[in-house]
């Protein structure tokens, strides 16, 4: 096979008569010229880079730009096809148009899509005559055609008021509560020609398994074991070629080569390969064990001649599993990897930019380290964005970065009928054979909110037409049509319904079966809530908080003179969330209070933002096994917002990650309640026991003693010990003014018995001191009195500027080295003192804070996503 990229040349122009009257003068007479396009890319970005448009992610530009709506696009570029020889196919490949589509030739139509989630593949043997001719791919308005699915099947609800769920395209191209409204057209992959002649290989389904023994389950850490690959092989024959064919299945792992082959016989268009593998090198995820990788290649033959056709993966040897077991609280969620229980440790993941072949594989890379970075072992793939390049799994397979991927539904009620059902079946065909290879791939997942949706959020009365006769809704596509593809697919793997969802007909959201999300805080209570449930696995929940400040400075700028402001009407397009400046007031006050400087709003949010996800990590963890995982909204931004990620979208990190790295760090210690009594919960994800004295000292902020105790550890691989206290460690004399410190070997935990917003801090509790290093700066700090969260905002120093910790707490006498790594020359700041060097202390000195002032949030009955 010869394949072709045709990736330049191209023009992207508007249709005249769909361009609004509305659209700004210069940007309606440029539209309608030929604009150079970028393949792979999309119709903003081509107007960007053409300066027609202002950039949308700038400020308010994002609404200045709705008049790109409705318009349809044409890209363009010559092509000509040198000619077939005998007996050769000549095809022309999209692997992603987005998203509504007519593809010609030399005016010979190809074909039409509708859904950006797929690839197509179009025979133009014909046309391969030498003769020059124009490629043209007609990119009608999704937003019209989803309007008018709307209309002919019947509206159904979804929380934003627009038509996403009518048309297969990236959910979230019609805004979020966390993403621009966009509406985005384009060649957004790759285009090629592909010769070939006799066969090709169509599809290849690997199914890998290792044994796991008369244990079911490989010791911890095991480096190999007896795998298995299982190849099942489909190939597309050229025009009436019937010619015998060998197809042959090589697995190179651990330097030794394994080989299969099997005969494609006359008529036939499928083959079966088994290739054993004795010593496997067995994949793990990380801080569990290793991640070796193993080659795959397969081939077809048609003699002795060198290979028609070739395909090549890198696989891993493992099992994966979930346990959805009864017992006396419920069903359990606990996923299982080659016979191990794993606590999932887990980030949701969104699109890295709205703008989605902005993307690359060094953009990946970071955000995945960031993510290993913060001692996570999950990504979940939400079903609002799209299914990933093979960048991204790729790296999670080398990194040990488990994958659960949504099938791509989310909250909305989703039509059954055609065209919409064999689209998705389509394209949930075609990305369960592509993603399948990947190691790193363990649970495929209905939907996202959909069953929970028609449960709760009034879906039914909506729905409801008389005689019964409802409106469909999805349940058939998570309960019937995408379990039964991956049974037949990929039987390798888990599948779940929803998320959440519950076994049997329990209710979708029950914490005590299978998963759950918890978005009652954050919408309507503290998040002290989150420790009056322990559910079984937890797939969503989060906080709010505002990107850096260098972000901040320097994409949201104020509308009128003077410093920006959380009630400015451009800070406010960038937070999408209904409410959301009032649920962060609403969040912090009982904890921080709420400053009215918007400098130290800033920060407070953050801070909240931290702490709060914080504490929802550590009550999950303390409950191991029962609660099995804990997978945090979410981890990135798509553009410059407030959100409930730990990383902005300039990649900064923000104070959240910080705190996930801490609560997800492989040992923890945490003070927890149980029935009523002040504890510390031992927490060690490791394969190693931890045994030790738990030295406890109340004290003073000043540093002053008043109580000490010492408990012994003793906690096993993978377990959890709790220790109640009791005596005078345990009770305050003077909650505000005292404070129970905790430390394990290298371990330690600070404990306020208020929260700081009442207690009496130092609001200036460091000396500090600033080194000129070779890569930057260290800033030296002691503590004079009890500091909480003391940390470095990196991003005020420079644009480039990054700090290796964050959020420490100090106890009276304790140190700190916060190191800063920039390449800009020394900066004319004092970075031992706000804005720069900041604690929880300093915000205190804002003064308590009155909660009723920031209203109750009673009338949003719609949560979060």
């Amino acid at each position: 096979m010869r394949t072709d990229p045709i990736h330049d040349a191209w023009t992207v122009t508007a249709l005249p008569a769909t361009v609004p009257a509305g659209a700004p003068a210069a940007a309606r007479a440029a539209v309608v010229q030929p604009v150079p396009a970028q393949v792979p890319g999309n119709v903003h970005t081509d107007l960007l880079a053409a300066g027609i448009i202002p950039d949308p992610y700038l400020d308010a530009n994002e609404s200045a730009l709705r008049w790109m709506f409705g318009v349809d696009w044409q890209y363009r570029r010559p092509l000509s096809l040198r000619p077939a020889v005998l007996g050769e196919r000549v095809e022309l490949v999209f692997d992603g148009l987005d998203t509504v589509a007519t593809i010609k030739l030399g005016g010979a139509e190809l074909g039409r899509t509708v859904n950006m989630h797929r690839s197509y593949r179009f025979d133009v043997t014909t046309l391969a005559d030498g003769i020059e001719r124009d490629l043209v791919v007609d990119l009608a308005s999704a937003t019209k055609y989803a309007a008018e699915q709307r209309d002919r099947l019947g509206n159904r609800p979804n929380p934003y008021g627009t038509p996403f769920q009518f048309v297969r395209k990236m959910a979230c191209s019609f805004g979020w509560d966390w993403g621009p409204d966009l509406r985005t057209a384009g060649i957004w992959k790759g285009v090629r020609v592909e010769r070939w002649h006799t066969a090709r290989i169509a599809q290849v389904r690997p199914l890998v398994s290792v044994d796991l023994g008369a244990d079911g389950a490989l010791a911890p850490r095991t480096a190999v074991a007896p795998g298995r690959v299982e190849t099942h092989v489909e190939i597309e024959r050229a025009g009436a070629s019937e010619t015998t064919l060998v197809v042959s299945a090589e697995v190179v792992a651990a330097g030794r080569t394994h080989r299969g082959t099997a005969t494609i016989g006359l008529g036939e268009t499928s083959a079966v390969l088994v290739v054993d593998v004795p010593e496997a090198p067995v994949w793990w995820p990380v801080e569990y064990g290793e991640q070796p990788l193993a080659d795959l290649t397969v081939t077809i033959t048609d003699g002795d001649s060198p290979p028609l056709d070739r395909w090549e993966r890198r696989i891993g040897f493992r099992t994966v599993t979930v346990d959805t077991s009864e017992d006396e609280i419920g069903s359990a969620f606990t996923l299982v990897v080659n016979g191990r229980s794993i606590f999932v440790k887990g980030v949701n993941w969104i699109p890295d930019d709205h703008f989605l072949p902005r993307i690359t594989r060094e953009r990946l890379a970071r955000r995945l380290e960031q993510a290993a970075g913060a001692h996570v072992n999950l990504v979940r793939i939400w079903g609002g964005g799209v299914y990933e390049s093979e960048d991204f799994y790729s790296l999670c397979d080398e990194r040990g970065l488990l994958v659960w991927q949504d099938f791509l539904l989310a909250c909305a009620a989703y039509p059954e009928e055609e065209p919409l059902r064999s689209e998705l079946e389509a394209e949930a065909r075609e990305n369960i054979v592509r993603l399948m290879p990947h190691p790193s791939l363990a649970v495929w997942n209905g939907g996202n909110e959909n069953l929970w949706g028609h449960e709760d959020w009034g879906w039914k009365l909506f729905l409801w037409r008389p005689l019964g006769r409802s409106l469909s809704w999805g349940e058939s596509y998570a309960r019937e049509l995408l379990p039964g593809l991956v049974r037949e697919l990929d039987p390798t793997r888990p599948y779940t319904d929803n998320s959440p969802s519950s076994p049997g007909r329990v209710h979708p959201n029950d914490p005590d079966r299978g998963t759950h999300h918890q978005w009652e805080v954050w919408n309507r209570v503290d998040y002290s809530v989150y420790r009056s449930e322990v559910p079984r696995f937890c797939s969503e929940f989060g906080f709010q908080g505002p990107p850096n400040w260098r972000t901040l400075d320097d994409w949201v700028h104020p509308s009128r003179p003077g410093p920006l402001t959380k009630t400015d009407p451009v800070f406010l397009v960038h937070q999408k969330a209904a409410d959301g400046n009032g649920k962060l007031d609403r969040g912090m006050a009982p904890h921080l209070g709420v400053p009215d400087d918007f400098t130290d709003w800033h920060w407070a949010t953050q801070l909240n933002q931290a702490r709060a996800v914080a504490y929802g990590i550590e009550h999950y963890r303390s409950w191991w096994p029962r609660t099995a995982g804990s997978i945090v909204w979410q981890l990135n931004d798509c553009w410059p917002v407030t959100s409930w990620s730990a990383i902005d979208s300039e990649e900064r990190l923000k104070p959240l990650w910080f705190a996930l790295r801490d609560a997800y760090a492989p040992r923890l210690l945490t003070v927890v309640d149980r029935d009523g009594v002040l504890s510390v919960a031992v927490v060690n994800d490791t394969d190693e026991p931890l045994d030790g004295m738990l030295v406890l000292s109340r004290q003073k902020f000043d540093g002053a003693v008043l109580a000490e105790a010492s408990l012994p550890v003793a906690v096993g691989p993978r377990a959890v010990q709790v220790l109640p206290l009791s005596g005078d460690v345990a009770a305050a004399d003077d909650e505000r003014r005292e404070t129970l410190i905790g430390s394990l070997g290298e371990l330690s935990f600070v404990h306020l018995f208020v929260e700081p917003v009442a207690a009496e801090l130092d609001p200036v509790p460091l000396d500090a001191q600033v080194v000129r290093t070779d890569s930057g700066y260290r800033v030296d700090v002691t503590a004079r009195s009890l500091a909480i969260a003391v940390h470095l905002h990196a991003d005020r120093v420079a644009p480039d500027a990054t700090v290796d910790r964050g959020l420490v707490d100090l106890p009276a006498g304790g140190t700190a080295s916060f190191v800063v790594t920039t390449a800009s020359p020394d900066v004319a700041v004092d970075l031992t003192a706000p804005p720069f060097l900041r604690t929880a202390n300093d915000l205190t000195a804002q003064g308590l804070f009155d909660a009723t002032a920031v209203g109750t949030g009673e009338g949003d009955n719609q949560r979060k996503k």
